[in-house]
């Protein structure tokens, strides 16, 4: 069993250890290949973009092969992407490269909860809290390392830098291909039901619960260095980036010890629609509270985000966990990219930097609307 959430926990790193080691080496791509401020945005932007439009074929693809070797065979396609990423320092490969691995990543998500519940069945809270602290700890391993350790080992080659994290995801592919196998499972049998019920109400509920994470997330990323410039504080940017970021890997813990029981209260939903609500207020306040609101932001965020991780396990009837899991990921995403454009569009038109605000601002409304009801659902499942 220690293999197996060891195994969890290595293959979560693989969703974003490759996503996140771009923006260190951003400008040695701008330098060497001309790309424009808008080529630079696309090119970050394209996996999250794929994470909402190919999610539901994550879900096909476990139904068809199960969630292991469905595992398997996209962290394969993210191995070999990422460390094509840079062949022939060609704007071309690297765009397409960087599509079809945020292809593999999206079509991994769903076998993670079905996984989940077919490796731990007594135990999914537990094992959705350590491969998404494996995401999380992927998104500050690849961002924080790639400049101090990885350039330096490849002579500062950012397209060498790729094939040293394709490297270590390809090795993770072959970890699990040795050490597991894919059980016998009779869902798949009757398996061909992938495609998201978007008719079903839990189906919706799910996606904008867990969009409350993302928007709150993501609009944080995107929008707090701007308001920091605005509001004369730019000193705080890489503190606040820090804290938001930082502040994500406790989240994972307490979804994973704190007993289930207690994480369906209404109290535990109001608690961190309240924590969210505060951060609004320490960013007004400004100063070091802008650092304490990021740390807010980034707990609240990742906690709904593993709840959200850990329930379609709980919820799903059998054969169901993967499509479940898809279709919320495909909502979520998707929310997320639309409210993130019209707070930009509202910033733009108005020129009121409070506005950068807004996603933070109404993911605490979502959370008290859904949170509670959802999480009581799961209890009886579990």
């Amino acid at each position: 069993m220690k293999l197996k959430f060891s195994l969890l926990w290595i293959a979560g790193l693989d969703l974003r250890i490759t996503l996140l080691a771009l923006p260190p080496v951003l400008p040695l791509i701008h330098r060497d290949l001309g790309l424009s401020e808008s080529g630079v945005a696309a090119l970050s932007n394209l996996p999250v973009l794929m994470l909402a439009l190919s999610s539901i074929f994550g879900s096909l693809l476990v139904a068809r092969l199960g969630p292991r070797s469905a595992l398997v065979t996209g962290i394969w396609i993210i191995a070999v992407s990422s460390g094509l990423r840079g062949a022939g320092h060609s704007v071309f490969v690297l765009f397409a490269a960087t599509f079809v691995m945020g292809l593999g990543i999206a079509l991994i998500q769903p076998a993670f909860p079905a996984l989940s519940r077919e490796w731990f069945p007594t135990r999914v809270p537990l094992a959705t809290a350590i491969w998404a602290n494996g995401l999380v700890a992927g998104e500050a391993l690849g961002a924080s390392l790639t400049l101090p350790l990885v350039l330096p080992l490849v002579a500062q080659r950012w397209d060498l830098s790729f094939v040293v994290w394709a490297a270590f995801v390809a090795l993770t592919a072959v970890i699990l291909m040795v050490a597991t196998r894919d059980e016998p499972r009779h869902e798949r049998s009757s398996g061909v039901r992938w495609f998201p019920n978007f008719r079903s109400p839990v189906q919706w509920q799910l996606g904008i619960l867990q969009a409350a994470a993302s928007i709150a997330y993501f609009g944080a990323n995107a929008f707090v260095p701007d308001y920091l410039h605005a509001t004369n504080s730019a000193g705080l940017v890489a503190p606040a980036l820090a804290a938001l970021n930082i502040a994500q890997l406790p989240a994972s813990l307490v979804v994973g010890l704190v007993p289930l029981r207690i994480l369906a209260l209404p109290a535990s939903s109001f608690s961190v629609a309240a924590l969210l609500a505060l951060a609004v207020v320490a960013f007004l306040a400004g100063g070091g509270w802008t650092i304490v609101g990021a740390a807010m932001v980034g707990f609240g965020a990742a906690y709904l985000l593993i709840v959200t991780f850990a329930l379609p396990p709980l919820i799903a009837g059998p054969g169901d966990v993967a499509r479940l899991s898809a279709g919320t990921f495909t909502i979520a995403y998707a929310s997320a990219f639309l409210v993130s454009l019209s707070a930009g569009a509202l910033w733009d038109a108005t020129h009121l930097a409070v506005l950068a605000l807004l996603p933070i601002a109404a993911a605490p409304v979502i959370v008290v609307a859904l949170g509670p009801a959802l999480s009581r659902t799961a209890i009886p499942r579990a």
